[in-house]
């Protein structure tokens, strides 16, 4: 069985009190979505709507494109695995660090993976030193935006430069907008008229914490694409459950407003703190922060009941590197209590 390597690995640390090593929403998941989970239960004796038909019209209406450019999924990665699927790229490129199921799906189809380095002395951003890896041999590029584990967003101008070098050289452009809504950042959704090659990837994960029911979408102009990505799946691949929660989230008004205000202030809290503490804290837009510290982290935190992700299984980070998520002040509070006592040793 595959290793896992990803947060929130309670499951094999059950002895956990806090998790900071996913980054859901702090404000967990909004009542009206677990109101509306109860109130439909009876419904899931039935076989979910395998066009997702609802969910698609009010997805629609949310991010304001055409309902025939939406196709749903099992969360995000199941979409990115499609996605290979069905385009069967030849060759890739993708950033390092950042998210690891790129490369693995990719993987699957033996495609060839190349990397972008970001550099730690640019504390990870994105700068135009891509755009001449853009080359007409790159059948597809990932770009997280903003980038797990960096939190660092695409520069608006840099992304607009990516699409039209990649429409140029034929080469389709995934946007992993993921954490976007946390973010002040713009969705590259605006491009998808003059870029056809343009995916966006999106989820109810992160921003509502619905994780466990899993549920994403993409949003593309090529409808072809779209009917190849939707015939890589089994039917019924999204459930009754993340339907229903779905649609509940989008009606969830100011949630977005009131989850951004929340992540600023305990973010800048959290930088602070541990900067003060002599750990190195980059620069992040995200719901989480990236730390490096030459004093190991991970299990002395982890035998206080804490659970961070260590970064060593990122290409171009290594032990050194550590990703903590954003949470309410309480919580934040313990655990800087809990670093500094592992700190003082």
């Amino acid at each position: 069985m595959r290793r896992y390597e990803h947060g929130g690995d309670v499951y094999g640390n059950p002895h956990i009190e806090l998790d900071f090593s996913v980054n859901t929403n702090p404000l967990g998941m909004p009542n009206t979505v677990r109101e509306a989970l109860i109130f439909h239960f009876d419904t899931y004796t039935r076989y979910p709507d395998s066009q997702c038909r609802e969910l698609r019209s009010a997805i629609s209406r949310h991010e304001n494109v055409p309902e025939d450019y939406i196709l749903c999924g099992n969360g995000a990665a199941d979409l990115i695995y499609r996605l290979c699927y069905a385009l069967r790229p030849c060759k890739a490129l993708v950033l390092a660090p950042t998210f690891s199921e790129y490369e693995r799906a990719l993987e699957q189809v033996d495609c060839q993976v190349s990397y972008h380095f970001l550099k730690m002395e640019n504390q990870f951003e994105l700068t135009d030193d891509i755009l001449g890896e853009i080359t007409p041999d790159i059948d597809i590029l990932f770009l997280c935006n903003p980038n797990n584990p960096t939190g660092r967003l695409v520069p608006s101008d840099l992304l607009e430069s990516v699409l039209t070098r990649a429409k140029k050289n034929h080469t389709t452009v995934v946007v992993d907008e993921c954490f976007l809504d946390f973010t002040a950042g713009e969705s590259a959704k605006s491009y998808l008229e003059e870029a056809p090659g343009l995916i966006v990837l999106k989820a109810f994960t992160k921003i509502y914490a619905m994780a466990g029911l899993r549920l994403g979408y993409i949003i593309a102009s090529d409808t072809e694409l779209l009917d190849k990505t939707n015939a890589a799946a089994q039917c019924w691949s999204v459930s009754t459950p993340a339907q229903i929660a779905g649609l509940a989230a989008l009606n969830c008004t100011g949630w977005i407003d009131k989850t951004r205000r929340l992540v600023v202030e305990e973010r800048e809290f959290l930088r602070d703190s541990i900067g003060r503490m002599g750990i190195t804290v980059y620069r992040s837009e995200a719901n989480y922060l990236l730390l490096q510290s030459e004093r190991p982290l991970y299990k002395p935190l982890l035998e206080k009941g804490i659970l961070i992700r260590a970064c060593e299984n990122f290409a171009g980070l290594d032990a050194s590197f550590y990703r903590i998520g954003i949470k309410k002040r309480e919580e934040n509070k313990r655990f800087l209590q809990a670093l500094r006592e592992v700190l003082n040793g």
